[in-house]
């Protein structure tokens, strides 16, 4: 059978892609450290680099659809128990 995927978190990607860019390392020097392949290595970066002006758009467009993604399901929530409570104190 063949070995298992390997799964990265974001933090250490973006760790890795750092160093890359930096240049203080080759990517086969990279590549030793981590036990990561150089060719995943170059595709960190390569997004990496591409990505980057996104971080400094005005208006923080990437953020704002997270964020209701996040929070829309946690208004629900509270909403469900506020009517729970009032249900519950008109019990008494």
């Amino acid at each position: 059978m063949g070995q298992t995927r390997k799964r990265h978190s974001k933090e250490f990607k973006a760790k890795v892609a750092m160093e890359a860019v930096k240049g203080v390392h080759t990517l086969g020097e990279l590549a030793s450290l981590h036990k990561v392949h150089p060719a995943q290595i170059a595709l960190w970066k390569r997004q990496l680099v591409e990505n980057a002006p996104q971080l400094f758009e005005r208006g923080g467009k990437g953020h704002a659809g997270d964020m209701d993604t996040v929070t829309a399901p946690l208004y629900q929530e509270i909403g469900r128990l506020k009517m729970e409570v009032d249900f519950l104190q008109k019990k008494r």
